[in-house]
């Protein structure tokens, strides 16, 4: 009975906390399964994921519909990020947010075309009045797509609250059949100080995962001492798909008594930069590989952690035993637990990783400057986490920032000083950051102010100046020269850049603006002539592609239509 009784209280505690947000106000965005390929508080590069990435049958084209009674607040058609976007004000104060959509309902695309006609522009952002454009439960919206940033057809779909905050839609009883327990991949301990230890080890150590046959782990006991972290490479799988998406909660305990939560209810957009001070960033950068810390490091904003005792960091003492677990939780409650004795032994003879030392200390609460010949770097207070020697050098015009092991959560400058080139050496010149084996020069958005280009950046690692003087290239796909397009829906062209990037482009119609849409995945500019801005027979095309160090190409055709 008392067993039952604990269980009722627990149901009633996990009940109540996820009843504070409206049950079956809101209906599925499409009508087909929900099966899933991302979800909310998923780790992604620089950020947290902030909504579901539902699976659209791997192709483009499906219904979305409004999930409840609201009106259009905002609409954003975008070449990157969620691409072509509608955003849903509803009764009770949440908005809804639908994301990579193909296009939008009649309705809505007429409103917005008119608008990019206006601007004479494919990207716009507008705020529409509560009164202009009303929807109802159910209604559709859109069809679902593949536009801005995303790697394959889905619909991404937010809920926010009326701060702007994301909170995960499972909460409000959008869920995906769910029956398995979160995979763990591997266990590290980080030893925190000076005088800690692991095994004797003054650094990170990964410890030995045991399967247990009822999907739990075990870890042989460590020998330890100091203040001590634990970190774990985590997802989860759901039934319907073999996707590695990411855990609902994760909780630690020590001799019995929890002393660190991470949940993933709510993350703000504000704070999900800090995403690279919750991972083991180093390792991520150099394995592509996400460790979570089951303790909040120094500094670490985020407002993910409750039920902190030390910031979930325990202190071993020596000749003291100690048991350690951590439970990885998904949404539907299906546990992962793994469980670690720890003995305390101190030893004298740890072994301690070299640190990089150099005469350039950058102080986390003061800003840093840094200067050498006609190179400075600007590095504002708060950009990164912690105090450390930064490894600054200039070879020419070549620029090495430390390694890209370390997370900044500002930007900071680098500029160089041009005075001595010469007026006809500064056409296509800008910053470039060197990536790869082979030092490719990726280009970093530059801006000139005199004899002054800066760029600013979140990425330490090595820079150096670049010239791009090479112009666009343009070509047509589904035309040529003087053909007839009369029975043709769309007007398509490829354009490319291969160092910079496209940085705008125009096209005109007898002199007259059209509308193209710009897919940088496909490379590809597209006019709808159900635009009806094409009326003339005979039509003289204009198409102007400029890349970012301003080197242009116009590509002219004359085509004809009934």
């Amino acid at each position: 009975m008392r067993a039952l009784h604990s269980f009722i209280f627990l149901f009633t505690l996990i009940l109540s906390a996820q009843s504070k947000y409206p049950q079956d106000y809101f209906i599925s965005p499409l009508d087909i399964t929900t099966i899933l390929s991302g979800t909310f508080g998923e780790l992604r590069s620089n950020h947290f994921h902030a909504g579901l990435d539902i699976k659209t049958k791997g192709r483009e084209g499906l219904n979305v519909y409004a999930t409840a009674n609201g009106y259009v607040s905002r609409i954003k058609i975008s070449h990157f990020g969620y691409g072509k976007a509608v955003y849903i004000t509803h009764p009770n104060g949440y908005t809804t947010v639908y994301g990579h959509l193909q296009s939008l309902s009649p309705t809505l695309e007429a409103y917005i075309k008119k608008i990019q006609y206006k601007k004479e522009s494919f990207e716009v952002e507008i705020f529409p009045e509560p009164s202009e454009l009303l929807l109802k439960k159910g209604e559709v919206i859109a069809l679902s797509g593949n536009t801005g940033g995303s790697g394959g057809p889905h619909l991404h779909f937010e809920i926010r609250d009326n701060q702007e905050r994301p909170i995960n839609p499972m909460l409000f009883g959008l869920t995906t059949k769910d029956t398995k327990k979160p995979n763990i991949k591997s266990f590290y301990a980080y030893p925190l100080n000076d005088t800690s230890h692991v095994n004797g080890f003054n650094s990170k150590q990964k410890l030995r995962l045991i399967a247990l046959k009822n999907g739990d782990f075990k870890i042989p006991e460590i020998k330890a001492y100091g203040e001590i972290g634990f970190g774990l490479e985590s997802t989860d799988r759901h039934d319907l798909a073999g996707n590695n998406n990411g855990v609902f909660k994760i909780e630690s305990y020590l001799n019995g008594l929890q002393n660190f939560e991470i949940n993933f209810e709510r993350v703000s957009f504000s704070e999900s930069k800090h995403i690279n001070r919750f991972i083991d960033y180093p390792y991520y950068k150099e394995k592509k590989k996400r460790i979570q810390k089951v303790f909040k490091d120094t500094n670490n904003p985020l407002s993910i952690f409750s039920k902190e005792v030390n910031n979930g960091i325990i202190t071993v003492i020596d000749s003291m035993s100690s048991v350690y677990k951590v439970t990885i939780s998904d949404f539907e409650n299906n546990k992962t637990n793994i469980n670690l004795n720890i003995k305390g032994s101190i030893t004298d003879s740890i072994k301690i990783e070299n640190t990089f030392k150099s005469d350039y200390l950058v102080t986390r609460n003061e800003t840093t400057e840094l200067t050498k010949n006609n190179i400075s770097v600007t590095i504002p207070k708060n950009t990164f986490y912690e105090d450390f020697y930064m490894d600054f050098k200039v070879e020419n015009n070549k620029l090495t920032l430390h390694n890209t092991q370390l997370a900044a959560s500002k930007y900071f400058t680098i500029t160089y000083d041009i005075s001595e080139y010469k007026d006809k050496d500064l056409k296509g010149l800008y910053i470039a950051r060197l990536i790869g084996w082979n030092n490719y020069p990726s280009y970093q958005s530059t801006k000139r102010i005199g004899n002054v280009l800066f760029t600013k950046s979140k990425t330490l690692g090595t820079y150096n100046l670049a010239i791009d003087s090479i112009n666009p290239t343009i070509k047509p796909i589904n035309f040529t020269d003087g053909k007839w397009l009369s029975k043709y829906r769309f007007l398509k062209l490829q354009i490319n850049d291969k160092q910079t990037g496209i940085k705008s482009y125009r096209a005109t119609v007898n002199g007259k603006f059209i509308l193209m849409e710009y897919d940088y995945k496909k490379k590809t500019l597209i006019h709808d002539f159900n635009d009806k801005a094409v009326i003339d027979t005979k039509n003289n095309l204009k198409v102007i592609v400029i890349d970012n160090v301003g080197n242009s190409t116009t590509f002219e055709a004359t085509f004809f239509r009934k």
